[in-house]
């Protein structure tokens, strides 16, 4: 059988109370560590059954682990680059080029957050700004679940977590203002280095 690398929760890289009061100690140990776990957990067991299918000859079930592969790989996937899209000294807006291209491509910072807002208002899983390499340029999208709505080809470059389990105990039914919480702890330097590290690959 060949051998892969297991998943891993990444750990995060800030303490679980440095992103407090936009989201609360709380619920950053029950998101990293039940929720993002889960999913390296279904991850890994997914594999398992295909690799053991494989190798059996037996595919009856190989079907629902595929799904199960895209469903648990997203919300892993996503999940890291969440975690990592935000700093303690986030907030504020992008610069340099990536502020150039947002303006570009959306006409002003203030169009892209407005979209990037709707995105969040309609999703039921996750806002996310992505680079396009077919079109070569940045589009926002809204995924339901975690592979849902996802755009072929695009790679993720800021990703916002509206499941309720994000911000239910903190804000209640009030989603709107788990998303303005979210502008304040940003970290557009991450953003901007994974914009910049995909357009280094297309353009």
């Amino acid at each position: 059988m060949p051998e892969h690398s297991d998943p891993e929760l990444p750990p995060l890289p800030y303490d679980y109370d440095a992103l407090e009061p936009s989201i609360s100690e709380q619920v950053l140990t029950w998101h990293h560590d039940t929720h993002h776990q889960g999913y390296v957990n279904g991850l890994e067991s997914a594999e398992q059954t295909l690799a053991e299918n494989r190798e059996n000859g037996d595919f009856g079930s190989s079907g629902g682990a595929m799904r199960s592969v895209t469903h648990n790989g997203c919300g892993h996937y996503l999940h890291t680059l969440f975690w990592e899209n935000m700093a303690p000294n986030g907030g504020g807006e992008p610069s340099g080029d990536l502020a150039d291209r947002i303006e570009e491509d959306f006409g002003s910072y203030e169009g892209w957050k407005g979209e990037f807002e709707a995105a969040a208002s309609a999703a039921g899983g996750w806002a996310l700004l992505v680079y396009d390499p077919v079109a070569k340029q940045l589009r926002n999208l809204v995924v339901d679940k975690h592979d849902q709505g996802a755009l072929w080809g695009s790679h993720p470059i800021l990703a916002l977590d509206v499941w309720e389990h994000s911000y239910y105990y903190d804000y209640g039914p009030s989603r709107g203002d788990f998303v303005s919480a979210f502008f304040d702890v940003v970290d557009w330097d991450n953003v901007a280095e994974n914009y910049q590290e995909v357009v280094s690959t297309y353009e």
